[in-house]
């Protein structure tokens, strides 16, 4: 990938890479639901405005112009960092024959897509992964856990912002256009969906305990675990539908901490009462 920016210029990839750094801080900035993320993004390219508008007026007016509501998954985020300093720079170079309003368009019409994309590998996939690995060695008691928890999320998160920021500024609005023409997009997402789910059913399998120790008395018989039953019919089926019960809840609006305290008050009861 590295010989696409082959044609940066040593002053365009420092300025990225003060992009990329000031990325981090894009929930710094005071937000809320009238600016979102604004605040932070404007931040974030003020390299790409301070090189291209020096004139005052000018660079006010771009900073302006990039604080309409914006929130985009912030490990993909800086790809419309590097598009906007690439149209700014078109604007720079064509002052009064550019129309900037596109600027802050473009930027606003890639919060959907760039964030279905970035939710689902990032918060769908990444993440399940690096909290099954992390919490597999943690139930061990091994300091693994954590490290390596925060490893395997944030490196791929780090590289993502890097290279998109570049990718971004490189491509510039031609991209999206032909991503979606292609069909690239829509795949994308749906194949990072279905691996996010698969992640999801799998920590639920391996994290989730929920089993019964109720026997079923049969006349000059053993007893039928009523466990057993549960497993032959599908195994893992009292965790899956202890998952699905608290995913139900949490739709229906119930607060976390309520369901924490329900879950907990639940447990000790079947418990005291040697039903799990």
């Amino acid at each position: 990938m590295s010989k696409m920016f082959d044609n940066l210029s040593p002053e365009d990839r420092k300025m990225l890479n003060r992009i990329y750094w000031r990325s981090f801080m894009v929930f710094a900035g005071p937000a809320g639901t009238a600016y979102g993320q604004s605040p932070g993004f404007t931040n974030s390219i003020m390299p790409a405005l301070e090189r291209y508008y020096p004139e005052k007026e000018k660079r006010a007016e771009a900073m302006v112009r990039h604080m309409p509501r914006y929130n985009i998954t912030q490990n993909v985020g800086t790809f419309a960092m590097g598009l906007a300093a690439a149209m700014e720079k078109q604007n720079a170079e064509h002052y009064g024959e550019y129309d900037p309003s596109g600027i802050p368009a473009i930027r606003t019409s890639l919060m959907g897509p760039m964030s279905g994309i970035g939710d689902a590998i990032y918060w769908g996939i990444v993440r399940c992964i690096a909290a099954g690995v992390g919490i597999g060695f943690a139930a061990n008691g091994s300091i693994l856990g954590p490290i390596l928890f925060l490893l395997i999320y944030n490196i791929p998160g780090m590289l993502g912002r890097y290279y998109l920021t570049y990718l971004g500024f490189s491509m510039g609005e031609n991209f999206i256009k032909e991503a979606y023409e292609s069909g690239m997009i829509t795949l994308l997402t749906k194949c990072a969906g279905i691996i996010g789910l698969m992640m999801v059913g799998y920590m639920a399998a391996s994290n989730v305990t929920f089993s019964t120790i109720l026997m079923i008395p049969v006349t000059n018989a053993e007893p039928v675990s009523l466990q057993a039953q549960f497993d032959s019919i599908l195994l893992g089926l009292l965790p899956l539908s202890l998952t699905l019960l608290c995913y139900y809840l949490m739709k229906k609006n119930w607060n976390p901490n309520k369901l924490l305290v329900l879950l907990m008050v639940v447990g000790m009861l079947l418990g005291a009462l040697g039903i799990c």
